[in-house]
């Protein structure tokens, strides 16, 4: 245990367990996140609250490894099958129409002295928490809908979006020389995903054998190409999400058609029984909570970027679903869609370790997205279930 502070340790893995009782208990009353209860936890024991753990060298790398693991399940979630076509272009269309507006919203408060950099604040502004979601949609029976179908779509896009953002713009000061080596990259990734598809009919009766013992191969080949293709990006310069982002991908089309619930069950109590929940802790205990409180810029901030989130990513779903949703069903997406945490964490985080905004913006961006979190997902699913029954069984057996 050299050079690890084992009490530290302790308390961030005990606030994760804490924060899974108490969304275990208060979810079925009412739909609370637990990232946002991790988080909330990770401020209370943090430096700025009770003062109970520190961040050192130990908890920074676990907290990396839950980011990459955090989004091996975005990338993993994104069922390309399902949402190809038309729910993956409204998407994708959907998405560039909220980087104009988040980039123009941006511009208009940097031309005002409010915020320094537009391009990390627009950015933050046009992400979607699909990976957050998911466990809200799948548990309220949304993903098996119609509508779940292009939520997916905007979502994934709200994710992949930025994340190549990340890759490309905001982590780079030689975009082309980045540019050609993500090529590289995606070229090497692609290659992998092959050899995994290939591989997988002939090799998957073995690894079904391992699962339910010691072995757990599965597991393993999937730990290896998560932490092997984010040690590969990082080495090449990219940032770590994407690695992890393509590794869920290959392993999504790798087992694409066969039976994995078991395969899937052991990664989850990997990634969101100990890695996932880490860094969210983590991340709240390096949330600037005192600056919030005492700042009356970051206090103007917060409800600013509340809207801002809504009007981002809520207008294109008004606007681009007109033939495929009813009115009541675009505002429930809007409301989902404008749900940003995990990824408005990472790009503030990647913001401030940059020196390229300010902790008040940054500290506003986090607490706008909780509230996000908190509050957009709820009403979202109030708009779906007040539907009229004729609407709604219109709209779901189209």
């Amino acid at each position: 245990m050299i050079g690890v502070d084992a009490g530290s340790f302790l308390v961030i893995v005990s606030a994760a367990a804490l924060a899974a009782i108490i969304s275990a208990f208060v979810s079925p009353r009412l739909v609370l996140p637990v990232v946002v209860v991790e988080l909330l936890l990770g401020i209370a024991i943090g430096p700025q609250g009770a003062d109970l753990a520190r961040i050192d060298g130990a908890t920074r790398f676990f907290s990396n490894l839950g980011l990459g693991m955090l989004f091996f399940f975005a990338g993993y979630e994104i069922d390309f099958e399902r949402i190809k076509g038309r729910p993956l272009a409204l998407g994708a269309g959907g998405w560039l129409v909220s980087l104009a507006l988040a980039y123009g919203l941006a511009g208009i408060l940097v031309a005002g002295n409010v915020i320094d950099s537009d391009l990390y604040t627009g950015s933050a502004m046009a992400t979607t928490a699909i990976g957050t979601l998911i466990p809200i949609l799948h548990d309220s029976g949304q993903l098996r809908t119609r509508f779940g179908t292009f939520l997916l779509g905007a979502g994934a896009m709200g994710e992949f979006g930025p994340i190549l953002l990340v890759t490309l713009v905001l982590t780079s000061r030689h975009p082309l020389h980045e540019a050609a080596i993500l090529v590289a990259f995606i070229a090497l990734a692609v290659f992998t995903g092959v050899v995994a598809v290939r591989s997988a009919p002939k090799g998957w009766s073995v690894v079904e054998r391992t699962l339910e013992g010691s072995g757990q191969l599965g597991v393993r080949l999937a730990v290896v190409l998560i932490f092997g293709l984010v040690a590969l990006a990082s080495e090449l310069g990219l940032d770590l999400l994407l690695g992890g982002f393509v590794a869920g991908m290959i392993t999504r089309l790798a087992l694409r058609g066969r039976e994995v619930a078991i395969f899937e069950s052991k990664l989850t109590a990997i990634g969101y029984g100990f890695l996932i929940p880490f860094f969210f802790v983590v991340s709240g205990m390096a949330f600037d909570a005192e600056g919030l409180v005492t700042s009356p810029g970051a206090l103007a901030k917060l409800p600013l970027f509340v809207i801002f989130f809504l009007l981002v990513r809520g207008i294109p779903a008004l606007l681009f679903y007109r033939r495929e949703l009813g009115r009541r069903d675009r505002f429930a997406l809007g409301f989902f869609c404008a749900t940003e945490l995990p990824l408005v964490v990472a790009i503030t985080t990647i913001a401030r370790a940059h020196h390229d905004m300010r902790a008040t913006t940054a500290t506003a961006l986090v607490g706008a997205a909780i509230i996000s979190t908190l509050v957009y997902p709820l009403i979202g699913l109030r708009l779906r279930r007040e539907r009229p029954p004729t609407q709604a069984a219109i709209l779901e057996t189209q």
